[in-house]
C-alpha cells in the first residue's frame, strides 16, 4: 500500500503578485528564459505582453473581454498542443475579476436566482476546472496575479514618505496554496521576496528575478534524476542535490574533474565527510551570491573550453 517517497522531476508552478509597475510581466519573462525552451504568453493586458520582445522570444495569445474561463481553458490546451516548454498567464486575475470573469458570472447568477451562497455552487467549478488545467499542464506555467493597491507612511534617513504597496491578490482567497512558488514583487526597485516556496531556493532572500532565477528553480525541478544511493557518505546526496539547485548542469562534468583533481580521488563516490561539507558549504554560498556563483561558473566553462 505505501510505498517509499521518491521525487520526480516536475514542472513549475510560479506566481507572481504585485501592484501595477511592479514588473511582474517583465520578471516572468527573465525566469522563463532561464527555464529555457519555447515561451508562450496569455495575454489580457490590451496587448501590452508583445512589449518586451527584446528579452526572448516567446509567442503571445491576446485575450480581450469578456474574460470567461474558457478562453484561458483553450489557451493553455492550445500551449500544451504546440508544445510550448513554459506558459505565462499575464494576468490570472482577469480570469477572476475582469469583465465576464468568475465574479460577473456570480453575479449574474445571484441576481437571477436571488441566492448569492447558491450562486457560488455554480461558479465554483468553473473556477476550479482553471485551476486543474494549470496544475496539470504539460508546461511550466508563470501566472502573474494583481494586488489591491494601498499606501504606507514609512521614515526613510530620518525622512518621512508614502510609498505603494501591494496588498491581497485578486483572485479567490487561497490559490497561492496551489503553487510551488509565490513571490511577491514590490514597486521600487521591483525587488521580489517569496511569501512560499516549495522549493527551499528563495527563502529569506530579496532579488530581482531575472534568467538565473528561472536556471536555479529549473535545477531544482529536474533533481530527481540524481541517483538515491548514498552509501557510506551520505552528504554526497546532499552535494549533487546543491549542485543541481543552481541551474547549470551543462557544466555537471566539468565540476566532477573540478572534485575530483581538487581531493586526487577517481570519482565523487570516493569523497570522504569533510569534502562533502566543504562543497556543499562552498556550493551554498553561490546559491545566494549572484557574484560568487558567476565566478564559479567562470571557472567551469574555462575548463569545458580546456578540454
Amino acid at each position: 500500500m505505501f510505498k517509499k517517497a521518491v521525487r520526480e522531476s516536475a514542472k513549475l508552478r510560479l506566481a507572481l503578485t504585485g501592484p501595477a509597475g511592479s514588473g511582474k510581466t517583465y520578471s516572468s519573462l527573465q525566469i522563463a528564459k532561464g527555464l529555457g525552451g519555447k515561451i508562450a504568453m496569455i495575454d489580457t493586458e490590451r496587448g501590452s505582453g508583445a512589449l518586451y520582445a527584446n528579452i526572448c522570444d516567446y509567442d503571445v495569445l491576446r485575450i480581450d473581454p469578456p474574460f470567461e474561463p474558457k478562453k484561458f481553458l483553450d489557451g493553455i490546451k492550445a500551449a500544451e498542443e504546440a508544445g510550448y516548454d513554459v506558459l505565462i498567464i499575464d494576468s490570472l486575475s482577469h480570469a477572476w475579476a475582469g469583465e465576464g470573469a468568475i465574479l460577473t458570472i456570480h453575479d449574474r447568477v445571484a441576481k437571477a436566482t436571488r441566492n448569492s451562497f447558491d450562486a457560488w455552487r455554480e461558479v465554483t467549478p468553473l473556477h476550479n476546472q482553471l485551476v486543474d488545467a494549470i496544475l496539470a499542464s504539460t508546461c511550466h506555467v508563470i501566472v502573474t496575479l494583481r494586488t489591491k493597491t494601498g499606501y504606507e507612511v514609512i521614515t526613510e534617513n530620518g525622512k518621512t514618505k508614502v510609498s505603494k504597496v501591494g496588498l491581497q491578490s485578486i483572485q479567490r482567497e487561497g490559490l497561492d496554496y496551489e503553487f510551488t512558488v509565490v513571490m511577491d514583487l514590490s514597486i521600487e526597485g521591483h525587488v521580489a521576496t517569496a511569501s512560499k516556496d516549495r522549493t527551499g531556493l528563495l527563502d529569506g532572500l530579496r532579488l530581482t528575478p531575472d534568467s538565473h532565477t528561472g536556471r536555479r528553480l529549473l535545477g531544482w525541478l529536474e533533481s530527481s534524476a540524481i541517483p538515491t544511493d548514498k552509501g557510506e557518505n551520505p552528504g554526497l546526496q546532499t552535494l549533487i542535490e546543491t549542485f543541481g539547485q543552481l541551474g547549470i548542469d551543462d557544466l555537471r562534468g566539468e565540476y566532477t574533474t573540478y572534485v575530483c583533481e581538487r581531493y586526487e580521488i577517481s570519482g565523487m563516490d570516493e569523497m570522504n565527510n569533510s569534502q562533502t561539507s566543504e562543497q556543499i558549504t562552498m556550493l551554498k554560498q553561490c546559491l545566494v551570491r549572484d557574484e560568487k556563483l558567476g565566478q564559479f561558473v567562470d571557472i567551469l566553462r574555462q575548463r569545458k573550453l580546456a578540454a
